[in-house]
């Protein structure tokens, strides 16, 4: 691997860790302001929004210029998201000011591996990524929970700056400057990521164009007979994903009894065999057999109708690696090939900007329907069932599509194996 794709690996881990971190923070700031049960999800629904409406442009943005400088602009915005919880800003628009700044980095940080790397790294770099991606929800998640803990918010909160009245006041406004300050330094090794000397003149400045642009590369990326399964496989798991932090948590509480700190390192757990699964992936799956992961989506998803039954945490903990693993080692692989497809399709920023687009309108619409569930007082183990069986099915369909297009026409010529021109279009 290039040195520069290590520098990218640790600004991604700490803008990573951060997020994680701040997510149980200002869970934390929704409890002691004592907000009803159904408040929580929306953190990640207000955070998706951007995703969804500036999906337009920030591809066009990741491609327009050094996408080292983009994610060095977009870490500063999560700050200034951070910081606007210690005005009386309510945390939702807070953490909602955060996700434009994510939405924005998203397609730089993937879009830059199909621009450094050749494709045939790709597998292997999205194994890097994603691993290291899950380390940091690992670590982000437990030092979230810590930071919330008697033990390390009374230092915080005991520690104050000389001749500075920062008005840190609770165990959440700590754990949010801590949050602030790893951002800060996922900010400063994005200014050593080195140029890829790609061309990056934005094709136009209009808006309306770059609707228009948009919406055509997101009709090319579904008529693409392999762009449609990757991308159905993602936004299906990205959806689905969302919900289940949110579940966890719930279940955690019921199930297993365990308060929102604890139950915030079971999502680690999960982390863990994220982790597992990615690196797993990265070793034994190549770039053009990805497609034969499809199964194992399917399987996950009757994995996790199995924690209806599970009231232990030791059966618990080995049920959340399973889940991990399965997920990490299939989402390693689809991501790798929506990648590269995207990259030969419409350039990486774009194809990035697109596959977002999709995933967090899935992220809207499974958060929107958790949180009405909640609200009506559904009992978690149905919600469980429910999101299972949904991804099942959503699962066997999409193996179905693809065999059909598979009976349509040889498609091993739409992968390649090593960095060329763009492709036409399909």
């Amino acid at each position: 691997m290039k040195r520069g794709f290590y520098k990218i690996l640790a600004a991604q881990f700490f803008s990573s860790l951060a997020d994680n971190a701040l997510l149980i923070a200002a869970i934390a700031m929704l409890v002691e302001m004592e907000e009803p049960a159904w408040m929580p999800p929306l953190l990640k629904l207000f955070f998706a929004v951007a995703y969804v409406v500036l999906a337009p442009y920030v591809g066009a943005l990741a491609d327009a210029m050094p996408k080292g400088r983009v994610m060095f602009i977009t870490n500063a915005i999560k700050i200034v998201g951070c910081s606007l919880m210690f005005f009386d800003i309510h945390p939702l628009l807070a953490y909602g000011i955060v996700g434009i700044g994510a939405a924005a980095y998203s397609p730089a940080k993937y879009g830059i591996l199909t621009e450094l790397l050749p494709a045939r790294q790709l597998v292997v770099a999205n194994g890097w990524m994603e691993g290291l991606t899950v380390a940091s929800i690992i670590f982000g998640t437990l030092l979230g929970g810590a930071l919330l803990g008697p033990r390390i918010s009374s230092v915080l909160l005991a520690f104050d700056f000389p001749f500075i009245d920062t008005d840190i006041e609770t165990p959440a406004e700590a754990a949010v400057a801590v949050v602030m300050a790893c951002y800060a330094i996922a900010a400063t090794f994005n200014l050593f990521i080195p140029h890829t000397g790609v061309d990056h003149r934005a094709p136009s400045k209009n808006p309306l164009f770059l609707m228009h642009e948009f919406a055509h590369c997101c009709k090319l990326l579904w008529k693409d007979r392999l762009g449609q399964i990757t991308l159905a496989t993602t936004t299906l798991f990205w959806g689905a994903g969302a919900a289940l932090q949110f579940i966890i948590l719930k279940w955690a509480e019921q199930a297993l009894h365990y308060p929102l700190s604890k139950g915030a390192m079971l999502q680690g757990v999960v982390g863990i065999g994220t982790a597992i699964g990615a690196v797993l992936a990265a070793r034994m799956v190549p770039l053009h057999r990805t497609v034969n992961v499809l199964p194992l989506g399917a399987l996950m998803g009757v994995v996790v109708l199995a924690m209806v039954f599970v009231h232990t945490v030791s059966i618990a903990v080995v049920m959340m690696i399973a889940i991990g693993a399965l997920a990490g080692y299939f989402v390693v692989a689809m991501n790798a090939l929506l990648q590269h497809r995207g990259h030969i399709l419409m350039g990486a920023g774009h194809s990035i900007a697109v596959q977002n687009f999709n995933e967090n309108i899935s992220n809207l619409m499974m958060l929107a329907l958790y949180a009405a569930l909640i609200s009506l007082n559904v009992p978690i183990n149905a919600i469980i069932i429910f999101f299972a069986l949904l991804v099942v099915f959503v699962m066997l369909m999409v193996m179905r599509r693809h065999r059909r297009n598979c009976r349509a026409g040889d498609m091993t010529h739409m992968i390649v194996v090593d960095n060329v021109e763009p492709a036409a279009k399909q």
